[in-house]
């Protein structure tokens, strides 16, 4: 059978650019191809790079949903459905908020992994049975998590194709985050299997794409012994409490660790209690940043703005610890109650969901009333924080102690940030492939640079 799987177009926040879209490709679409390729025929359609085509008459499709995308997902099913063509929507927030999907969006919804449930919604339709609901089972272990079809992927059309799951889930339930949600759990893979994945994309870096690369802290430590002689360089997500793993962050730095994604989320102690974030401790936060940029590894700090113990304050507050703690790179969100977590449960018994348009729901909206704030203060904090980090005084306040960082430093502040129209335009005269290639020969240069210092040292 022909099967289409569809990644819905996302809207951009104020302060992204079409690199944004273009950063990575959707693995969990290439995912399902790597299960249904061996007897069916699969194309990929990304409506973030082409658009979708509607008139090639494909068995079924699947089309993959985060809350954003839920109102175009249904658009798009509702025009292959016109034509008697069977739609399956599944992904993150069909399993986690599944009571949110009106009846009529789509043929099929798919809950949890697509290991366990594709298999046999293609048998059922070959079969002419196909259900309305398939669930996992939830018996599925690391061992049975394929590879994405790497394969598949138009490498031009992306900034990074080296990217990699070692794990689903995470092991902490933070109420604002799907996996608070009682259907997530969280499993690593084989070790070997995601070195055979890393050997097979054939790429000295390497982006791990977990929610938290060190849920499993003894699975880590296996695999960074198996990353040390590759002489990689890649970049990983973990959670505060790495401080409590010293050894664990000089391992990371000896097997390649250029960067770390930590969800800080909040310098108020009081609104980390709020959504039960245990794993963070604020008087720590500035330990935690001298620990791992003395081992000369760069820090991507996440914030989460307009929680229940956040007052107006908290955005030049957290902007002045920015700076003096010289965080190399910022996400900002606005807190967003998503359907099936903790903190959506909580809201709306309260009253304080303030618009069911689930587009709305990307961090760069308020759908919910505050408690310290208004609305505006928060939308508009939101936008000031983001200038002000990136304003050309603060990029210069938080240039890296160590020279061997700048220039990673500067690419991403000034080209991503800073000036991301600008690349925006020569990535689509180029090609987001060798921009992206460009990137990883500046992360070489100053990785060979730090090298030859310490030899001479």
């Amino acid at each position: 059978m022909y099967v289409k799987l569809i990644q819905p177009k996302m809207e951009k926040r104020p302060m992204d650019t079409e690199i944004k879209i273009h950063m990575a490709p959707p693995l969990g679409l290439l995912t399902i191809a790597t299960i249904l390729r061996e007897s069916h025929r699969i194309s990929i359609e990304n409506e973030n790079i082409q658009a979708i085509s509607f008139d090639d008459n494909p068995d079924i499709v699947g089309i993959t949903v985060t809350v954003d995308v839920l109102p175009r997902a249904i658009e798009i099913s509702d025009e292959f459905r016109k034509r008697g063509i069977p739609v399956v929507a599944g992904g993150i927030h069909i399993t986690t908020a599944t009571s949110t999907i009106s009846d009529g969006s789509f043929d099929v919804l798919c809950i949890g992994m697509a290991e366990g449930t594709w298999p046999y919604i293609m048998q059922d339709f070959a079969d002419g049975c196909l259900k309305s609901k398939y669930i996992c089972s939830g018996k599925l272990t690391g061992q049975d998590i394929v590879s994405p079809a790497y394969d598949l992927i138009d490498s031009d059309k992306y900034l990074y194709c080296n990217v990699v799951h070692t794990s689903r889930g995470c092991p902490y339930r933070c109420d604002f985050c799907y996996n608070s949600s009682a259907s997530r759990r969280y499993i690593n893979r084989p070790v070997q299997d995601v070195m055979n994945e890393i050997s097979a994309l054939k790429s000295r870096h390497i982006m791990f794409i977990d929610d938290n690369f060190i849920g499993n802290p003894t699975w880590t430590r296996a695999l960074l012994k198996e990353l040390k002689p590759m002489r990689l360089k890649w970049n990983a997500a973990v959670s505060a409490n790495i401080l409590e793993m010293s050894d664990l962050l000089d391992e990371m730095k000896e097997s390649g660790c250029q960067s770390l994604f930590i969800g800080f989320e909040s310098i108020n102690p009081g609104s980390l209690q709020d959504v039960h974030k245990k794993q963070n401790v604020v008087n720590k936060y500035e330990e935690l940043v001298n620990a791992i940029h003395s081992r000369g590894i760069m820090i991507n700090a996440s914030f989460v703005f307009g929680l229940d113990s956040d007052t107006s304050e908290i955005f030049q507050s957290t902007l002045d610890w920015i700076v003096l703690h010289k965080i190399e790179t910022v996400t900002s969100h606005i807190l967003t109650p998503y359907p099936g977590t903790a903190l959506y449960e909580r809201m709306k018994s309260e009253g304080r969901i303030i618009t069911s348009d689930l587009s709305l729901y990307n961090t760069a909206h308020v759908v919910f009333t505050p408690t310290k704030m208004t609305e505006e203060e928060l939308d508009q904090g939101y936008l000031w924080i983001y200038r002000k980090v990136y304003s050309f005084k603060n990029i210069i306040m938080r240039m890296p102690k160590s020279k061997n960082q700048i220039l990673p430093y500067l690419a991403f502040n000034l080209f991503y940030r800073k000036f991301g129209k600008f690349t925006d335009i020569l990535c689509k005269w180029i090609s987001y492939k060798r921009i992206g290639h460009w990137g990883q020969i500046i992360s070489k240069y100053n990785k060979n640079q730090a090298m030859g210092r310490r030899k001479n040292e």
